[in-house]
């Protein structure tokens, strides 16, 4: 590689070595924070994490390939890469609190997320299997230690051991899809890859490769068969961790998923009847399985996997306008998602965890205010106008429709009206029932600046839909 490539691959890459660069200083400094100074380990991750955006954002304007092809900083790369900001950004304003409760307050804590951001930030940029397999496993293998964070609780070990065993599982079966992939055709690239599968679509050595590394990313997007993770590491991961997790790993699995899937991949052969498959049955379990959740966290799991089902119709629909309402869908699932989550953490105060449904019995007569925006974030999730969660849907049911996908249309609508009934159950709950206690939520400065940027973003993306639609097709592949 000669100097002018490497110069031009570091500043590709900027975003991830400030972020990196960023981890390693907090981590040394860090130690030397006394107690009583933890606010300075939040401001400094999130000043990390705001200098990395504005990198991002400088080098949005033209795809910059780097390292001989492996990596690219382009328009779609920084849409995901500011999803994951916003997530993570959100995720740590989240945790002062919430972690003086739970005893997590460490420089670790942060440390782990920055690098888990650092993973999901060269998934959204990689264009080899290999660099999307680096990617990949940074993120889980910090994804794995802060489920496990709260060390002292049963159900935290618990899900981290399953979270590793299913995650190494899904890892290995990946891998064996890429060691088909560049036996078959010699080159790991997806555009190499994606050449091959063009020049002969019923290869079947190369439809049992794409099968292999369609089920190593849907694991991490928690689709079907795939999911079994998931309820167990959402309830028993912090909940600060679940909320992160709900939002940035699942955004970066998306775009794999759309880098590799999105070339002729699925158009040049028969891989979209199996993503099709996968995503009915994704949506179907979320939601009837969700129906009997009694546990809030355990409920938005299963609404996470539905979600995901949601997405990947979009994924099936293909072309500019199903890509864009995917990335659209994954932005205003960030925002929605870490709003209701947001709402749980600060149910979080002393004895009281909020993760139970009844614990938010009469809510609406108690805290009104506070009840509202729990509203507006399960109407949101469940798709009813004018929320962005409706636009979410509306835009993947019209790429789907445009592209001839009907029938699986319909199958979506049918599962949402079926889904919309467990979000409204809480409702229910929140406004029509009386309160079992008198309590007071955990409402921090910092909490509540998550809830007011949560709810704007809700909000606002449903008043202004077709601005934001417009973003996303921008940045779909440099466009």
């Amino acid at each position: 590689m000669t100097a002018a490539a490497l110069l031009q691959s570091v500043l590709a890459s900027l975003p991830e070595i400030l972020v990196v660069s960023g981890a390693c200083i907090l981590l040394i400094a860090g130690q030397f924070v006394r107690k009583g100074q933890e606010d300075l380990l939040v401001w400094a991750s999130v000043a990390v994490v705001l200098i990395a955006t504005l990198s991002t954002l400088m080098l949005a304007g033209e795809a910059r390939p780097a390292y001989a092809g492996m990596f690219v900083a382009d328009r779609f790369a920084a849409f995901f890469k500011c999803v994951f900001y916003l997530a993570t950004v959100l995720t740590f304003l989240l945790s002062r609190k919430y972690a003086d409760i739970e005893g997590i307050g460490s420089s670790e804590y942060y440390v782990l997320l920055l690098f888990a951001l650092t993973g999901m930030m060269i998934m959204a940029s990689a264009t080899d299997l290999l660099s999307i397999f680096v990617g990949l496993e940074l993120m889980v293998l910090c994804t794995y230690v802060l489920t496990g964070f709260l060390r002292r609780e049963r159900r935290s070990n618990e899900a981290a051991l399953k979270y590793v065993i299913l995650g190494a599982v899904s890892t290995g079966i990946f891998l064996y899809g890429v060691s088909l992939v560049y036996g078959l055709t010699g080159t790991t690239q997806l555009d190499g890859m994606a050449r091959a599968v063009t020049e002969d679509p019923l290869d079947p050595a190369l439809l049992l490769a794409v099968v292999f590394i369609v089920a190593g990313l849907v694991f991490k997007v928690g689709a079907v068969p795939f999911h079994m993770w998931v309820p167990d590491v959402y309830e028993g991961a912090p909940t600060t961790v679940t909320a992160f997790m709900s939002v940035g790993p699942k955004a970066a699995g998306f775009a794999v998923i759309l880098r590799v899937f999105l070339n002729p991949l699925v158009q040049a052969s028969d891989a979209w009847i199996i993503v099709a498959l996968i995503a009915v049955a994704t949506m179907a379990v979320g939601s009837f399985v969700a129906l009997v959740q009694d546990n809030f966290k355990r409920l938005l799991a299963y609404s996470s996997i539905a979600h995901a089902g949601f997405a990947i119709f979009g994924v099936v629909a293909g072309g500019a306008d199903g890509i864009a309402s995917v990335m659209l869908y994954l932005l205003i699932y960030a925002f929605m998602n870490l709003g209701i989550f947001a709402a749980v953490i600060m149910m979080r105060n002393g004895d009281f965890s909020g993760e139970v449904i009844d614990d938010y019995a009469g809510f609406g007569k108690s805290h009104s205010g506070l009840a509202l925006l729990m509203l507006i974030y399960l109407f949101s999730l469940a798709g009813i106008p004018p929320t962005a969660g409706f636009f979410a849907k509306f835009y993947v049911l019209t790429a789907l429709v445009e592209r001839g996908f009907v029938v699986l249309a319909v199958i979506a609508v049918l599962l949402s009206a079926v889904a919309a009934y467990f979000y409204i159950r809480v409702v229910m709950v929140i406004y029509m029932r009386e309160p079992q206690r008198v309590f007071e939520p955990a409402l921090t400065p910092l909490v509540r600046a998550t809830l007011a940027v949560t709810a704007l973003g809700t909000i606002g993306i449903g008043l202004f839909p077709a601005w934001f639609l417009g973003l996303a097709q921008q940045s779909v592949f440099g466009g």
